[in-house]
């Protein structure tokens, strides 16, 4: 009988009986926490961490963490579920097919710098918001363009999924990653800020190019320049301004009017049923496809729900805290730069069983960043190895609910995801571990 990969949710719930597991093995502990009126967030006090009574969840409790964890990614999986089913509607309408038909046209001569375009402006939404869930419902987007494009659909992902996540990796403004984590570690908000933005330059235009190289199918029909898109009319127009207008506006909410996920949800159940009527379909026909794109959705928002089981069940074990506790203490004794590198490690595999950035800042930084002046580093370089590898890891773990969505909605198998970013995600995060290390010398 022939092995076959295993499908995503095979994976997840491996996952869920790896850290119940996990659970039965690791003693429990915890750390005090005291409330930072800064962020409104419970943060970790040093050297506070005992052992208390070992927990170990019932079978029972670790079945009921798998819907408790969609329960608890409610309001993202709303999200995937409207904001998708727009998207799908867009899709139908044909306005989609025609403006990407258009961008390539308009570019169908100078394709590297189409990339370069769309690398720049999936960095900048990383960079700013950590963008990464709101990529889901443009799936359909990236099938399209690697298509007519002759492009590997990985390659494509990468360039923007991948992009975005190297904006958040490297960004010195992302409030939920960078910012977070130097206000926790009591680090100047913004500072060494052009330090950061030069690796991020330096990462993305590699990135980028990298896969611009490796991505071209070579034994495709390559697109002549006779192609003509489909003809690109005023209804058309509207509906694509209307889409992408609505994404412009989300941006805009979430970084000055403080959006959460039902706002942008409001938003784009508005914008999928206008471009629905506008697109010709009525009422009946726009209420048919909203719930045919709801049906697309549905696996990628069930993705989500699981990938926060798992943090469930390590969370009712009571053994996060000693995992990093375990993770961080030994780093106390080695040379600077093995610190760093220690870090460093530690902080990517703490994001596996700790999918959220900005939560993984709260369990850490509190740590690491005395830990710096034990070892007589700078606390920026504290915050550097938790930001870098972090973000970057958000394109491996199979616990991100939001890059295991989109992967799933391409159709494409972890396995495959995986054996092609490989090589490139180990450049990237060779760049940053160099970076940290110049950081050494260059803040203290």
């Amino acid at each position: 009988m022939k092995l076959s990969f295993p499908h995503p949710l095979i994976i997840l719930l491996g996952f869920i009986v790896m850290a119940a597991l996990a659970t039965l093995i690791i003693p429990s502990g915890s750390f005090d926490r005291v409330l930072d009126e800064l962020t409104g967030r419970e943060i970790v006090v040093p050297g506070s961490f005992k052992l208390v009574e070992d927990v170990n969840p019932s079978f029972w409790e670790i079945l009921k963490a798998i819907p408790e964890g969609i329960i608890a990614g409610a309001d993202i999986i709303v999200l995937i579920l409207i904001l998708g089913g727009a998207f799908y509607i867009v899709e139908k309408t044909g306005a989609l097919q025609a403006g990407i038909e258009a961008l390539i046209y308009r570019f169908r001569n100078s394709r590297f710098l189409l990339f370069y375009i769309l690398g720049f402006v999936f960095a900048v939404g990383g960079a700013s918001i950590s963008m990464q869930e709101e990529l889901i419902p443009m799936v359909p987007i990236f099938v399209i363009l690697a298509t007519k494009l002759n492009y590997d659909l990985r390659a494509v992902l990468a360039i923007t999924l991948g992009s975005s996540l190297i904006g958040a990796a490297f960004s010195p403004i992302n409030p939920f990653v960078g910012l977070l984590a130097q206000n926790i570690a009591e680090v100047p908000l913004f500072s060494n800020a052009l330090f950061r933005s030069a690796f991020l330059v330096v990462a993305l235009f590699t990135w980028i190019t990298f896969h611009m190289k490796i991505g071209k199918i070579k034994t495709a029909v390559q697109l002549t320049s006779e192609f003509k898109p489909s003809p690109l009319s005023l209804q058309y127009g509207v509906i694509l301004v209307l889409s992408f207008g609505g994404i412009g506006v989300m941006v805009y909410g979430i970084t000055a009017l403080d959006w959460g996920y039902t706002e942008m949800s409001a938003l784009f159940f508005v914008v999928g049923i206008l471009c629905g009527l506008i697109g010709g379909m009525g009422l009946n026909g726009t209420a048919r496809t909203y719930v045919s794109g709801f049906g697309e959705m549905i696996f990628a928002g069930i993705i989500v729900g699981l990938a926060r089981s798992v943090y469930l069940v390590l969370e009712k074990g009571l053994i996060i805290d000693p995992l990093i506790q375990g993770l961080f203490s030994p780093l106390e004794s080695l040379p600077e730069a093995l610190a760093v590198a220690g870090m460093f490690l530690s902080q990517a595999l703490i994001h596996i069983p700790v999918p959220s950035t900005s939560g993984q800042a709260v369990l850490t930084i509190p740590l690491t960043a005395p830990l710096a002046d034990l070892i007589g580093l700078s606390r920026e370089v504290a915050v550097l190895a938790f930001q870098y590898p972090a973000a970057l890891m958000d394109m491996l773990a199979p616990t991100n609910g939001g890059m295991m969505a989109i992967i799933a909605g391409a159709g494409i198998s972890y396995k495959d995801w995986i054996a092609y970013i490989w090589k490139s995600w180990l450049f990237i995060a060779a760049l940053a571990l160099g970076a940290c290390f110049l950081g050494i010398v260059f803040f203290n």
